[in-house]
């Protein structure tokens, strides 16, 4: 089965146009004008909507629900539940047709027709704060308006199924929330279903057994569409199949639309949750089939610009290490990408679980070596983890057009492609939109999906597809070093040198003394006395150089043996202080081939720190082969040093992993030959020359 969705035609429903309803929603919107700016509008609109569409829901049922509650208002809300349907009722005798019977209290009427909702849609509601939006709305003259027109709006389930609502969504949103932040976007249907076929082309033949229980996890999942889209794909395959979806989401206005069609979707409430993924896991006992997702990009989790207690809740998680649920390491704390993707991971099934995440480019190369980022794709990479990276067209979204990248995770991946990792470059496989939406200028149709699922089924190398051992993204960092050979002088050059360096600043800091003394008589005790302190060592600073100065010569000493005497005797008079001396002969030295290797007591020889330079070999190629291809045959005498203590209390961590993507389909384009350029531009001239002419005669 899983090569009937690879190869077929790609089930996709018949294509739907949504736009007289949703221009007839977007001219509501005209009628809150002066009342509320453009921006706000959706956050009416919006929850409007969503009345509307549990109220055609509960439509046909109503009359029996009033009177089960006339006969019982104890009524047990569960039983209620069989009465009207779905998993909420509303006990009012009010619709919005009603209210607008009694103009004179409409305000008050709206409020109790909300009130009459069960305890979860009265949550949603109380989210999306509509009793303020009904006050605000009666306040300037607009309520009675917009609740006639919505009155009128058909959005019965009959008509109007799921995945029809959720292009009516996705319209609204881009619509009213296109100016929003990157990492707040609305992702297209489209898009979610290219991840759900990709997802479900391999590795799936056990979800089409009859009755077969299929959990699907999106913990960053906005309104559900992700969700929505993998319960379509899965049932049209398997009609059978009990569809188990289970979302998080933290921004109420998303998880109000999402919960209001999991409840007309028939599915379990409890399992669609409005909370913070950062700071819990609502499904902690539950391991998941399925995990889709499309985190935000570069939003923090640490720091001043994070939410109340995330920093706190995501430390205290990865205190448990590998038992948390980040145990491979924490990025940096303004971008919380990778922290979602290996909360996806723990979310997955131990043996059958897959999962798609959509990401922006940082993830895959930010971060030097021993850096959290580094460690996470090390780690993904070291647990065979990672099937797939597809690189996706840019101006697929509504409020950004930046490049995204799709990781498709696994934990049953088929034999082929265990220890490998594959890349797609699908960045020009897909179909201009004729009017663009927001930033959404481009679109995945159904035979752009279908040739990315080809792509990553046939696992072949082509142009679009790349394919490396996991090891191909790994490496190691190695510090090259020369051996310490430095030649000593008194110069005035070198003591210039020595000055500029800040050999001397434990003595006495100029630098640090201007500073003190620009904040003139707002300086503060403790300062006062740190430039007190520093008055006090100038003289010595000062005695020190006049006593180099006077000791100036040209001579050059190729070891420290015997230069040591000679600056002695040059300071006698100032300072006996050995390590001071030291310090002043490191700073008068330059590295010199032509002095002696200098060895510690043992005769090893010593290595000078100043010549240090970072190597970065791959993970499978010998550091001596790579030595002798790209450093001896330039410094002969280098040395490369690698130790890494990953374990210890302070760990010395020199293996990292990043996936240069663009690298690996980089196409060489021969520049223009400068014959042609000087053609192109003496025509340009020309041209110019004539229009000048033709212009002033």
């Amino acid at each position: 089965m899983s090569n009937k969705i690879a190869f077929d035609a790609l089930w996709d429903e018949s294509p739907i146009d949504v736009t007289p309803e949703v221009n007839f929603i977007w001219s509501i919107a005209n009628k809150l004008r002066g009342s509320y700016m453009p921006d706000k509008y959706g956050d009416v609109i919006i929850p409007m909507t969503i009345l509307r569409r549990l109220e055609c829901a509960l439509e046909p049922h109503k009359e029996v629900v009033l009177a089960k509650f006339a006969e019982n208002p104890n009524y047990p809300p569960k039983a209620m539940y069989r009465i009207s349907g779905y998993q909420f009722y509303n006990t009012s005798p009010y619709t919005l047709k009603e209210l607008c019977n009694e103009p004179d209290n409409i305000k008050s009427n709206f409020k109790v027709y909300i009130q009459g909702f069960s305890a979860e849609v009265q949550e949603i509601f109380n989210g999306l704060e509509m009793f303020s939006h009904i006050d605000k709305m009666d306040k300037d003259g607009c309520l009675f308006s917009v609740v006639q027109a919505f009155a009128d709006l058909d959005l019965d389930p009959k008509t109007y199924d799921s995945i029809k609502m959720g292009y009516i969504f996705e319209h609204l949103i881009g619509k009213f929330y296109q100016n929003v932040d990157a990492g707040q976007f609305y992702t297209g249907r489209d898009i979610i279903k290219c991840l759900v076929a990709v997802l479900i082309s391999e590795g799936c033949d056990d979800i089409f057994d009859d009755g077969k229980v299929v959990t699907v996890c999106d913990q960053a999942c906005g309104t559900g569409g992700m969700l929505s889209t993998a319960y379509s794909f899965i049932k049209h395959y398997n009609p059978s199949a009990d569809v188990r979806l289970f979302g998080q989401e933290f921004m109420p206005q998303s998880y109000a639309v999402g919960l209001a069609e999991m409840m007309i979707k028939g599915q379990n409430i409890e399992n669609f949750r409005n909370a913070d993924t950062f700071k819990e896991d609502c499904f902690s006992n539950i391991k998941m089939r399925f995990v889709l997702e499309n985190p935000p990009f570069g939003t923090p989790w640490a720091g001043k610009d994070a939410k109340a207690g995330q920093e706190d809740a995501v430390r205290n998680e990865f205190k448990r290490g590998k038992d948390g649920r980040w145990g491979a390491g924490l990025p940096s704390g303004g971008d919380s990408q990778l922290i979602f993707m290996q909360s996806a991971i723990d979310k997955m099934d131990d043996k059958v679980g897959r999962a798609a995440i959509i990401e922006n480019g940082s993830p895959l190369f930010t971060g030097g070596t021993a850096s959290g980022e580094s460690q996470i794709r090390r780690w993904i990479l070291e647990q065979d983890l990672l099937e797939a990276i597809i690189a996706l067209p840019t101006d697929l979204f509504y409020n950004t057009g930046i490049a995204t990248y799709v990781w498709i995770l696994s934990k049953n991946k088929r034999p082929e492609r265990k220890g490998y990792v594959q890349l797609i470059d699908a960045t020009t496989i897909f179909h201009k939109l004729r009017k663009a939406a927001g930033n959404k200028k481009n679109e995945l149709l159904p035979e752009d999906r279908s040739k990315i699922v080809k792509l990553y089924t046939a696992f072949e190398e082509n142009e679009y597809c790349k394919i490396f051992k996991n090891e191909e993204f790994m490496y190691r960092e190695y510090t090259v070093m020369q051996p310490l050979q430095r030649s000593y002088a008194i110069t005035e050059e070198r003591i210039d040198q020595m000055l500029a360096d800040g050999t001397l600043n434990s003595v006495y800091d100029p630098a640090k003394v201007d500073e003190l003394e620009e904040q003139g008589a707002q300086i503060s005790v403790k300062d006062k006395m740190k430039l007190d302190k520093l008055y006090e060592q100038k003289p010595v600073y000062e005695a020190i150089i006049s006593a180099l100065q006077d000791a100036a010569s040209d001579e050059v000493y190729l070891s420290p043996e015997v230069f040591m005497p000679v600056l002695r005797k040059a300071l006698a008079k100032v300072t006996d202080d050995k390590k001071l001396l030291d310090k002043i002969a490191d700073g008068l030295s330059v590295m010199d081939k032509n002095a002696e290797i200098q060895r510690d007591k043992h005769g090893e020889i010593l290595y000078d720190k100043a010549s240090k330079d970072t190597e970065f070999v791959p993970y499978e190629e010998s550091i001596d082969e790579y030595m002798a291809r790209e450093v001896l045959p330039h410094v002969p005498d280098a040395k490369a040093f690698w130790e890494e203590k990953v374990d210890a209390k302070k760990p010395v961590i020199k293996t990292g992993a990043e996936i240069p993507f663009t690298q690996y389909f980089y196409k060489y384009e021969q520049p223009v030959p400068s014959e042609e350029l000087a053609k192109q531009f003496t025509e340009l001239e020309q041209s110019v020359s004539q229009r000048i002419a033709k212009l002033f005669g």
